[in-house]
């Protein structure tokens, strides 16, 4: 059999694309090259108020609610899935939680684990329920999760008669108001510890690499023995674990519940997962990506503050981008498909030529 060490070099560099040209070709790398420039153009425009500390660690604090959640819905999209619950997830869990805080009472630590508990269980297992929803009912996940949002959202306004809950120990407050580590606010960090171990998970595990064959081919996953139904269970399991998790930090940032200030945490978490690269056809994506498409929005929203833009003009810029990264995705897919079918052309006939001469 041929191999590319008894092959031409000039067929052996067409069929292996060098480092730089695989570099182009990655989303992640150009809307890494898109969020320096708004940071550059934010530079200019306001300065040292811009360039602040405090700036960069308020932009920093406001990602790290979305941040964790967006690990979660980096899997589900990598599988060709979506999780439009995840905010209204948030807001139940976090109404959960502070509901058994309040019971409980009291200021400590045993009480906040307590709440973190509640919320995490919660999460999972409106994760579950989407996920079997899912994989089990066969209903598409954009039906079952827009389902899961208003009737998660709708439950927790019942359980509160829409008056948030204040009942937050002084711990977890704390925890985000004055405690560092290394350097770094605790709410940015402990998001930077989820970002890092789901990286982790979905780039070097078994599951991981499940995960990316399901939104692939499922076909092709069911061939070779992946249990495809199981695996999408876990996966929005995981996006509702999290979502949960996200709720607490929501509730250690601003010390009660947000019922009314979710709205748009589902669409800008997905709009950071596909902006940083995952695309919605499944089966590619990657949590760094996640993370540079997550400070989009956010150094957007920060910069618009401080320039005196009006803050609608977030919204543009941000479904603008979105779009375009959508597209970019379909035109690199129509291409790649176009490419592969020329390069095979290509190959055959330079190995033909090379073996008739």
């Amino acid at each position: 059999m041929t191999t590319t060490e008894t092959l031409p070099e000039d067929v052996v560099e067409e069929a292996h694309p060098s480092l730089m040209q695989r570099l182009g070709a990655l989303q992640s790398v150009w809307i890494l090259g898109v969020l320096v420039l708004i940071v550059l153009f934010f530079s200019i425009v306001a300065g040292d108020r811009f360039l602040s500390t405090s700036n960069f660690s308020l932009i920093s604090q406001n990602v790290a609610v979305w941040a964790v959640i967006a690990v979660g819905m980096t899997f589900v999209i990598v599988t060709s899935g979506i999780d439009l619950s995840v905010g209204s997830v948030l807001v139940f869990s976090s109404v959960i939680s502070a509901k058994t805080m309040e019971a409980v009472g009291g200021e400590g630590w045993g009480v906040a684990g307590l709440g973190v508990l509640a919320a995490l269980v919660s999460g999972l297992a409106w994760g579950m329920l989407n996920g079997f929803l899912v994989a089990k009912a066969k209903i598409p996940p954009l039906i079952v999760t827009l389902g899961s949002l208003s009737v998660a959202l709708g439950l927790a306004q019942v359980i509160t008669d829409g008056i948030d809950i204040r009942a937050v120990p002084e711990v977890m407050t704390d925890y985000n108001t004055y405690i560092k580590i290394l350097g770094i606010p605790a709410l940015p960090f402990t998001a930077f510890v989820v970002v890092v171990i789901g990286g982790v998970i979905l780039h070097r595990t078994r599951f991981g690499r499940y995960t990316y064959a399901v939104g692939s081919n499922e076909l092709a996953a069911r061939r070779v023995g992946v249990r495809v139904d199981r695996h999408l269970i876990k996966v929005y399991g995981l996006a509702g674990l999290l979502s949960g998790f996200a709720a607490v930090l929501a509730l250690a940032q601003f010390g009660t519940t947000t019922i009314a200030g979710q709205s748009l945490t589902n669409l800008n978490v997905i709009a950071a997962v596909v902006i940083g690269g995952t695309s919605i056809f499944g089966g590619e994506g990657s949590i760094f990506g996640t993370v540079v498409g997550l400070f989009i929005p956010a150094v957007l929203q920060a910069g618009f503050v401080i320039v005196g833009v009006q803050p609608f003009w977030q919204g543009v810029a941000v479904g603008t981008v979105l779009v375009a990264a959508v597209y970019f995705d379909q035109s690199r897919r129509k291409a790649a498909a176009r490419g592969a079918g020329a390069q095979r052309f290509s190959l055959r006939s330079k190995l033909i030529g090379k073996a008739s001469s």
